[in-house]
């Protein structure tokens, strides 16, 4: 049964990697898409700041779609998630919703739970970096998980 399970397991991750694959590639040919529509719009090679900021989310997405697809391939080749990367896709996920922020749009409290969690994952991920406990990998065979 548990080998069973883990052929389950190595089909839906290799399914998520080609469909991670297909939007990655799909997100950069949009990205394009719009740059180039932005830049041959009169005024001609000028972007205005909210195309700016909307092209510069889409980069920002795009990185963390090659994180979780690097994610994805490390635990189908090792079975191991490294909490470093996990770290690294959520402060790119935060930093890319801190970048389109709407200031005006959220009230103060909104924005001082925002700065709380940048700090809580940049001190776990500086936690994560200096202690070697940093891999989850699977077991074979066996019902516990190593942290």
């Amino acid at each position: 049964m548990i080998i069973l399970l883990e052929k389950f397991e190595r089909a839906v991750n290799v399914v998520l990697m080609v469909m991670l694959f297909a939007v990655i590639t799909l997100s950069v040919v949009d990205i394009g898409w719009q740059l180039v529509a932005d830049v041959m719009t009169p005024p001609l090679f000028r972007i205005s700041p909210h195309d700016l900021l909307k092209i510069f989310g889409m980069f920002l997405l795009v990185l963390v779609g090659l994180e979780l697809l690097e994610t994805l391939k490390r635990f189908y080749l090792d079975g191991e998630i490294h909490l470093r990367v996990i770290f690294t896709i959520a402060l790119l996920a935060l930093g890319r919703k801190i970048i389109i922020l709407e200031p005006a749009k959220y009230d103060g409290l909104t924005l001082i739970g925002l700065g709380v969690i940048v700090i809580a994952l940049v001190g776990g991920y500086v936690f994560v970096r200096n202690h070697p406990l940093s891999v989850w990998r699977r077991t074979v065979g066996s019902d516990k998980d190593e942290a």
